[in-house]
Order: structure tokens, then C-alpha cells, then sequence
């Protein structure tokens, strides 16, 4: 299946949302490239970025099932590039 690159950008206002996204996250991690997390404690927030390269189905879930999440917010930005996906080659 063909996949993109995309980077998913959350913002967790509510720390009790914290261990349900993790788990999420896990869920999704054969997907992920990199991860990076800022607490912002003078807001009381954090602000996490993840780098994913999936099938747009992968994507789209992940992204929403994290925007279900109570206090957290997601936006995602798609790469144009499609990546046909990888094909076994023979040995002859």
C-alpha cells in the first residue's frame, strides 16, 4: 500500500489525557518516525510533533482518534510526495 509522510501536531491541555494518547500512539508506532515533546509549563500545556510515514487510511485514524481525545487538539500537515510501497525483489 502506498504511504506519506505527514507530521501530526498535538497540543494536550488536560494531563489526564496523557496516558490514553501514549497508548494510542503505541498502537500506532510501526508507523512512526520520530516524536518530540515540549512541556510548556508556564502554560501548563504540552506540545508534541510526530513524524509518521503510513497509508493515508493509517493517518487519518490515528490523527482522529487522538482529536477524540478530551483536551487534546491535532492538526495534520501531508507531505505531496506518494511513496509506492515496497516491493520484495528477487535474487537471480
Amino acid at each position: 500500500m502506498d504511504t506519506r509522510v505527514a507530521l501530526i501536531g498535538i497540543i494536550v491541555e488536560d494531563p489526564g489525557a496523557v496516558d490514553a494518547l501514549n497508548g494510542i500512539l503505541h498502537e500506532y508506532s510501526a508507523y512512526i518516525i520520530g516524536r518530540m515533546g515540549i512541556p510548556y509549563r508556564q502554560k501548563h500545556i504540552n506540545v508534541i510533533s510526530i513524524a509518521v510515514d503510513a497509508p493515508q487510511d493509517c493517518i487519518s485514524a490515528l490523527s482522529g482518534k487522538i482529536g477524540r481525545l478530551h483536551g487534546v487538539s491535532t492538526k495534520t500537515a501531508y507531505s505531496n510526495v506518494i511513496f509506492p510501497s515496497e516491493q520484495k525483489t528477487q535474487n537471480t
